[in-house]
């Protein structure tokens, strides 16, 4: 295959979820052509189902000192949000091993700020693309409210708001008993109180993923969906453009941004890809009537629940089992039970959208962003965690400077690809 000069300013995104999206947004604004292919429907994966949060508070990594005797406590308990099948820790012990690793302040520190710069980055770019696009995704900005059932999980919680308000300026607001009630009716009485970030915002998934297709289409980018990537094309040592199932894509340049399915990639990028699917479930109902006015989060049962305009969507869990495909109703039933022990209004009924996807979970925390080093014409942007909505603004367009040999507006040394 020859490659065509018009080819070679082509570039071919594999992933179709919000990373991919915003690095199409911003390669196409940079005056790039750009392809997106995806294996199923355009921002119908992870993208989809989520909680919506904008997230700058979510600072600190997964993996922290205590991390694995909580998740073991935490997994003995009855509706336990966490599970981690003993098949994929035998399977996948490095990924395992790596994350233990990582469980220690010092470690847990260096992730932090690389987290941050990219959360605070996206939240400003959001304000930016949404007013720019005019998109009409129920963003909201009023912030996101960490809500404790026990006094002593309350008070233990002040030593994160010190750590996070000292060393990354993300303070939250304290509001004890009466205060918390005042300032979120929903919830029922006799809680001893709960934290909100101000900084932090929400939005409907799905609207802004079908809102950046309308875009992106208008910016002439050629969107193929259900079009599977089986591999590179291959020309002088370099990616020439990706082979799909539906036939070849020649391109100058090829993005990786496919979530949790990265590592069926690995070896044609050359390099590890310790990325571990984490399965993540939510329920979406009609908003009930006096349906809370934010965003919150149960800390102490990890279940987050999302009043968007047009619905209520309750979410949590963290499975570590493998690519397992099912849809558990038991784990729907525990979402929607935790919420109602919390929520005045109940969310009782048929669910308008029960949903699963796939988080791409890396031992560190960090996603992967940029080249492995033996196909330097190919990015890869993956592995984002819990965090991909929070980060897609500000990846796309790292991965869009990168690209055009741009000075990146963040230093993308700790996410490199070829750290593991």
């Amino acid at each position: 295959m020859t490659a065509t000069a018009s080819d070679e300013d082509r570039v071919v995104i594999v992933g179709g979820g919000v990373v991919g999206a915003f690095s199409a947004y911003y390669l196409a604004k940079a005056g790039h052509a750009v392809t997106v292919v995806d294996a199923g429907p355009f921002g119908g994966a992870c993208s989809r189902g989520n909680c919506g949060y904008i997230c700058p508070s979510h600072v600190l990594p997964l993996a922290g000192p205590g991390a694995i005797g909580t998740t073991l406590r935490t997994m003995m308990r009855k509706g336990s949000p966490i599970r981690i099948g003993l098949g994929t820790v035998l399977s996948h012990p490095g990924w395992f091993l790596r994350f233990a690793r990582n469980c220690n302040e010092a470690a847990m520190m260096a992730a932090a700020g690389p987290i941050l710069a990219l959360t605070k980055s996206s939240r400003a770019l959001y304000d930016e693309v949404i007013a720019a696009e005019d998109l009409d995704c129920e963003w909201d900005r009023n912030g996101l409210l960490f809500v404790f059932r026990t006094r002593a999980a309350m008070d233990h919680y002040a030593e994160v708001d010190h750590l996070l308000r000292e060393r990354f300026d993300t303070p939250a607001r304290r509001l004890d008993g009466d205060a918390l009630a005042a300032f979120e009716p929903a919830l029922k009485p006799g809680l001893p109180g709960g934290w909100l970030y101000e900084g932090d915002a929400q939005l409907r998934p799905d609207r802004l993923m079908a809102e950046l297709k309308r875009v992106l289409e208008g910016l002439g980018v050629s969107i193929l969906e259900n079009r599977k990537v089986t591999g590179f094309l291959r020309q002088a040592g370099r990616a020439a453009g990706v082979r799909t199932d539906g036939g070849e894509i020649p391109a100058g340049r090829v993005v990786v941004a496919t979530g949790a399915w990265t590592p069926g990639l690995a070896r044609e990028l050359g390099c590890k890809v310790p990325i571990q699917p984490g399965k993540g479930y939510s329920v979406t109902y009609p908003r009930p009537e006096g349906s809370p006015g934010v965003p919150m989060i149960f800390e102490e049962d990890r279940v987050a629940v999302s009043p968007f305009h047009s619905g209520f969507r309750i979410g949590s869990m963290m499975e570590l089992v493998g690519p397992d495909a099912s849809l558990d109703p038991r784990r729907l039933g525990v979402l929607t039970e935790t919420a109602n022990r919390y929520l005045k209004p109940q969310t009782t009924g048929a669910p308008e959208d029960s949903w699963w996807g796939w988080r791409p979970m890396t031992p560190d925390g960090l996603p992967l962003i940029g080249a492995p080093p033996a196909t330097p014409n190919v990015l890869v942007a993956a592995g984002h965690n819990m965090l991909g909505m929070t980060m897609g603004p500000a990846t796309g367009k790292l991965v869009a400077e990168l690209v055009g040999g741009e000075a990146p507006h963040i230093d993308p040394a700790p996410y490199a690809v070829g750290r593991f």
